[in-house]
């Protein structure tokens, strides 16, 4: 039944026509060869030829506006289906790509040869953004049905707009994601970026609930990029932008876009696969191949499962394009990569290797996905190239640090600073993965994800180490663009260990912030027992406890779906909170809007803590939790090693003190203590403040399928009643609940 929270818009949000859109500079890229396809930025979506109001001034030649004076932009989207082609190494030589028909959005500047990525938003802080979203998509009866159950995917065609790790108003008009754009209408959001807001990498994606995944995966989604000019001061901290802005950025947005061909008749290709110990029994699959003539859709959520992504042989795209060739690179000059991870079914890892070009050209034709881990370990042969992570989730860190990989999880976004000691050609390979890191919960092989072209520049090469030369590079830059007196403290920075400390955004959420302040509590879960698998499995708990339910299935005592009538958590504006993140099945990336959080430690099932800089996992070989200790993110991935079903064995041990050895009073408890802990629960602390905005809003998981089919709550931070407390709303769903 759909839910009167669930605000759809009525004919009142219809704003007339939309006017043609001013176009502005933008690279164009030719239509590339089959044989590699050339990298671009995507293109910034324009300003509209509409002069906003209360802006006059600004026609004046002489009217420059003062830095974070407050631009106003207008910008339009349209959704609609776009036809187009994407391109699929190893298959026929004379059907080089795939033809798709995919939900997308259309504005100023979007590359009609690459059209399945959003084109860039670019803004300053004290920006205001209006985004004219035009929703022109067929009808979708969906959308209005009262027999629609709200966590079943539904309503393909409405939509809405998410500014995901902006710091804004998340009511109204602004980053409000509990609308329902239905098809055949428009709306105008306005983000009111604030002064203060930081400089950063973030992205928008459409956020209706039972159609999310399905958007996104469609390739709506792009880059929103706050740049910043402020100078730190000697008492005040600045904008990175200013320490690296004669670095050349590159901007990769990562997709994963399952589509598949379908029938005369409209429905997705199937075949039967037999049962190895009965061929009279099996069950159907997706048939994943598309002839020649035959067009590719994203039409139903088995298209997003665990295994879909693998079995589909596609390729994770990069601003669209597969296995896109850099060029321009510079031998020893650095460069800003900015990474935005916008796919929703696969989990990317980034090295830089040095390769072999020995039948380069024939063997990247040829290569399909499941040839790519060998033609990784036949071309990709060099050492790995390290670089530096100056930011995660658009956040500058304290401290720059060195990897040979990053991993990004659904929603993650990083900067890295990067330079190529050598002329040639680099792979950029995404590396192995185990089930438990990775969101296809299976261990995923090495793949490639493009190439970067190196040449010799203007600039002496590299002499060796490329984190020396990065470091010298900001070392001169500190020195040419600050005062004396700051660029000192900036040197000395980087001269103990690489330190950004003149550039971070946030303080450190103090202990005496959180002191008295209750704990919020989240867990992940599926739901796989009787009456739970499907409908209503997806859950969010807030209590740790281990129960029985009425059916024998062991869940978290309380865990349920998404109910738009509750408000889960209420919060409290001008407070501070620690929380503690654990999932009791598979692993989940935590994503929460308005508020960014700040990592506090992240405990492995043994109690160790592995979010230090040099931390090692058990197995020695997943290392994305290293360094995360105080970094701030909005984005953070779950993990856990629960594949099964939870025990009474678990139970027990759940239900208690997990530092204790032993459980003697669990039932049928084995007798070695080890053996009767948990299968595998990470226990993962954050801090967050609730500064400035009031309002409702969601925390869920990052597989947006997930999100669609339950595992999500609804937030609300409102006032204080000046006694502790909070203040009394009027709330227009039922039986509230809060914490």
């Amino acid at each position: 039944m759909q839910s009167a929270r669930w605000r759809c818009l009525a004919a009142a949000a219809f704003l007339g026509p939309i006017y043609p859109a001013l176009a502005q500079d933008a690279v164009q890229v030719a239509s590339p060869p089959a044989a590699e396809e050339a990298f671009g930025n995507p293109p910034v979506l324009g300003q509209s030829a509409v002069a906003p109001k209360g802006t006059l001034y600004r026609a004046l030649p002489s009217a420059t506006p003062q830095p974070h004076a407050g631009r106003e932009q207008v910008l339009d989207l349209k959704v609609v289906y776009t036809e187009g082609r994407i391109r699929k190494p190893g298959g026929s030589p004379d059907n080089p790509f795939d033809r798709v028909r995919l939900r997308s959005y259309q504005g100023t500047n979007v590359d009609p040869d690459h059209p399945f990525v959003a084109p860039t938003i670019e803004a300053m802080p004290g920006d205001t953004i209006r985004v004219r979203l035009d929703n022109q998509l067929p009808a979708d009866p969906s959308c209005t049905s009262s027999d629609t159950s709200v966590d079943v995917p539904h309503c393909f065609n409405g939509t809405n707009l998410h500014s995901h790790g902006l710091w804004v108003s998340p009511t109204g008009n602004s980053d409000n994601v509990l609308l329902s754009i239905n098809p055949g209408m428009r709306f105008e959001y306005e983000y009111n970026i604030p002064a203060d807001h930081p400089a950063g990498t973030f992205w928008y994606h459409p956020h209706r609930h039972g159609s999310t995944a399905l958007q996104v995966g469609s390739g709506m989604a792009g880059a929103l990029i706050i740049r910043g000019d402020r100078p730190p001061t000697d008492k005040t901290n600045g904008d990175l932008d200013t320490l690296v802005k004669p670095f050349p950025e590159r901007l990769l947005v990562f997709e994963q876009i399952p589509y598949a061909c379908l029938t005369k008749d409209g429905k997705l290709k199937q075949t039967f696969v037999p049962d190895p110990k009965d061929p009279k029994k099996g069950k159907y699959v997706i048939d994943w191949t598309c002839e020649k003539g035959e067009v590719g859709e994203v039409i139903s959520y088995d298209q997003f499962t665990p295994s879909s992504w693998d079995d589909s042989g596609r390729f994770t795209t990069v601003n669209g394009r597969v296995r896109p060739v850099f060029a321009n690179a510079e031998t020893g000059k650095t460069e800003r990569w900015r990474l935005v991870h916008a796919g929703v079914r696969n989990t990317i890892q980034v090295e830089f290797h040095k390769m072999n070009t020995t039948d380069f050209f024939k063997r990247e034709r040829s290569t399909d996905a499941d040839g790519e881990d060998r033609f990784a370990n036949d071309l990709c042969t060099g050492q790995s190239v390290p670089y530096v992570v100056a930011a995660s989730d658009g956040l500058t860190m304290e401290q720059g640090q060195v990897r040979k990989d990053i991993t990004l999880q659904p929603g993650y976004r990083n900067d890295l600073l990067v330079n190529f000691p050598e002329d040639g050609l680099y792979c950029i390979v995404n590396p192995p993965t185990d089930a438990a890191n990775s969101v296809t919960r299976t261990q995923q092989a090495r793949s490639v994800l493009g190439f970067v072209r190196v040449k010799g520049g203007k600039g002496a090469p590299a002499a060796g180490d490329p984190i020396t030369e990065i470091k010298k590079q900001l070392i001169a830059n500190a020195n040419a663009f600050y005062t004396p007196e700051v660029a000192n403290t900036v040197v000395a920075d980087l001269n103990d260990g690489l330190k950004l400390t003149k550039f971070i955004p946030h303080p450190t959420v103090a202990d005496e912030e959180v002191a008295g302040q209750p704990k919020q509590d989240l867990v992940f879960f599926i739901n796989l027992g009787p009456g739970g698998n499907g409908p209503n499995g997806f859950q969010v708990g807030k209590n740790f406890n281990v129960v029985q339910n009425d059916v024998g299935v062991y869940v978290p005592d309380g865990a349920k779906a998404y109910d738009p009538n509750v408000v889960d958590r209420k919060l409290v504006l001008g407070t501070a909170q620690e929380w503690e993140l654990r999932s009791y099945f598979v692993s989940h990336p935590f994503h929460i809007h308005v508020n960014p959080f700040q990592i506090v430690r992240i405990l492995r099932p043994d109690g160790k803590d592995v979010s230090g800089l040099d931390a090692k996992e058990l197995d020695g070989l997943d290392s994305q939790y290293a360094g995360l200790k105080g970094v701030w993110k909005d984005t953070l991935w779950i993990k856990s090693n629960v594949n099964n079903p939870l025990t009474a064995v678990d139970a027990a041990w759940l239900n208690g003190d997990l530092s204790r050895k032993s459980i003697p009073d669990a039932p049928d408890a084995p007798d070695t203590p080890d053996a009767a802990k948990p299968q595998g629960v990470y226990r993962i602390f954050i801090r967050t403040r609730y500064e400035r905005y009031i309002g409702e809003f969601v925390l869920h998981c990052h597989i947006l399928d997930h999100e669609d089919q339950g595992m999500m709550q609804n937030v609300s931070i409102g006032l204080p009643d000046g006694a502790g407390g909070l203040a009394n709303a009027h709330h227009h769903g039922s039986s509230p609940e809060s914490k």
